[in-house]
């Protein structure tokens, strides 16, 4: 009987580059000594573990696209409504969903507790990572009960598609992707060439049973999921759930979504007996003042397409070591020295000898074009030492003519300051015409540059 003959491939470990020979310097992520060998065994046949016996390939025909009926798949609807918005309204059947996110952020937490919610719906939650005695005292600390939940921790492929051919679940949870091998390659578990035949098996398993599949993915240090770039092709909706260790909530983020919007986002906070949802973040990352301080404004920003007001602390203070610091937490640097340029040029604020602290409040991380008004109104705040009034709200791009730009979704940003009870909220003249001002109970205030809001506010 005539051996097959073993086929190896080189892949890189960093983005999962594959090539016939080893190579010094990957040319898809330019890294150097990245690249692994490691050994392919194709099977002769595509076997679909999943079902009874191998059917032959159907034939493919094209199809006018009239012909199609177009049907809305039956969603299957979860208690948690911030994962049902990222997802764009639930989980769709025949669905393959990656979640990412570094150790320790809750990701097999938030999956564990959308499995017990899921009351009378049969799920099979298969752990490469945890055994069972760990699963179970986190389900007790969750306060969760699904008497349809099962665990496995299971790692190979194939025996994880009998359990489901066993047991018929609905849903079907990998935790993770990691730490599933194939029979079909001869590499470790972890490898590029092992992710990359697991996700397609399960990709497979996805589309043709109907049966909607979360995975987690680890993350590497550049924080991207591990693994090949082809594996967040390969799935329908890639999501990220990230957050700072130090703060108790945490943001459930679509970078991808087949079936919604991909700028949705999901809030919670972080306690000891599980996720709990978070309504209204505005309120969690306000802190709350009895009286005004300098240095500190408030920002109408957007995460994705919902609204949050966020807090912009700011602390000017002279050099006194020499050359001029500027430090940021949860903003982009050099937009703040581009801030800085503008006030000193074109509000005649010399910055040059001060240092110049900038923070977030509650380890958001803003990028929004909108906090450009309340980080100057900060700024200038701190610089002149006079408090920005409790009840005063910002949301405008600064422009570097020091204009006042407008930005979008201002009628959003305004019905949150409003919500929470501002009572003056400065945006961009160009945002003011045609905005319902009747509609609000707050004052709009719409100056048109720059040096107008130092004038009004100080």
């Amino acid at each position: 009987m005539k051996t097959p003959k073993v086929k190896s491939a080189f892949f890189c470990q960093e983005c999962g580059f594959e090539s016939p020979k080893w190579m010094g310097k990957c040319p898809s992520c330019n890294n150097w000594n990245t690249f692994v060998e490691e050994v392919v065994a194709r099977p002769e046949e595509d076997k679909q573990l999943w079902k009874d016996e191998t059917p032959s390939r159907r034939q493919a025909t094209p199809v006018r696209l009239q012909d199609i009926r177009a049907s809305e798949g039956q969603r299957l609807i979860t208690e948690d409504l911030e994962l049902n918005r990222v997802l764009g309204g639930g989980i769709v059947p025949g669905s393959i969903v990656l979640i990412g996110g570094e150790p320790g952020i809750g990701k097999s937490t938030l999956l564990l507790q959308i499995a017990l919610s899921l009351q009378g719906t049969r799920i099979l939650y298969v752990s490469g990572e945890e055994s069972e005695q760990q699963i179970r005292m986190r389900a007790e600390r969750i306060h969760g009960g699904n008497d349809e939940l099962y665990v496995s921790t299971e790692t190979a492929v194939a025996k994880v598609f009998k359990q489901v051919k066993q047991l018929k679940p609905a849903l079907l949870v990998i935790d993770s992707i990691q730490t599933l091998v194939s029979d079909f390659v001869d590499a470790t578990a972890g490898s590029i060439s092992q992710i990359k035949e697991c996700a397609g098996q399960l990709q497979r398993f996805a589309k043709e049973s109907g049966i909607p599949v979360f995975i987690i993915g680890h993350i590497n240090k550049e924080g991207t999921i591990a693994g090949p770039k082809v594996l967040e092709h390969m799935v329908d909706t890639v999501l990220q759930f990230e957050g700072d260790r130090h703060y108790t909530h945490r943001i459930l983020r679509a970078q991808k979504n087949r079936f919604g919007s991909a700028s949705e986002i999901g809030i919670y906070r972080m306690e000891a007996d599980g996720l709990r949802q978070v309504s209204n973040p505005s309120e969690l990352l306000i802190t709350q003042k009895d009286e005004p301080i300098s240095g500190v404004a408030i920002a109408a920003t957007m995460e994705g397409m919902r609204p949050m007001l966020i807090e912009v602390q700011a602390l000017v203070t002279p050099a006194v070591y020499g050359n001029a610091q500027r430090t940021t937490t949860g903003f982009d640097l050099r937009r703040l020295n581009m801030l800085l340029a503008v006030l000193e040029k074109r509000g005649g604020l010399a910055f040059g000898n001060k240092d110049v602290f900038l923070n977030i409040a509650g380890g958001i991380k803003a990028d929004d074009p909108a906090i450009d008004l309340a980080i100057a109104a900060a700024l200038i705040s701190s610089f002149e030492d006079v408090p920005v009034p409790l009840h005063h709200c910002f949301s405008a791009e600064v422009g570097l003519s020091g204009e006042l730009r407008a930005v979008n979704r201002i009628d959003q940003r305004v019905m949150e300051a409003d919500k929470l009870g501002f009572e003056t909220m400065f945006i961009s003249r160009h945002n003011a015409d045609g905005l319902p001002k009747e509609k609000y109970r707050i004052a709009i205030q719409a100056p048109g540059k720059l040096s107008d809001i130092y004038s009004i506010l100080f």
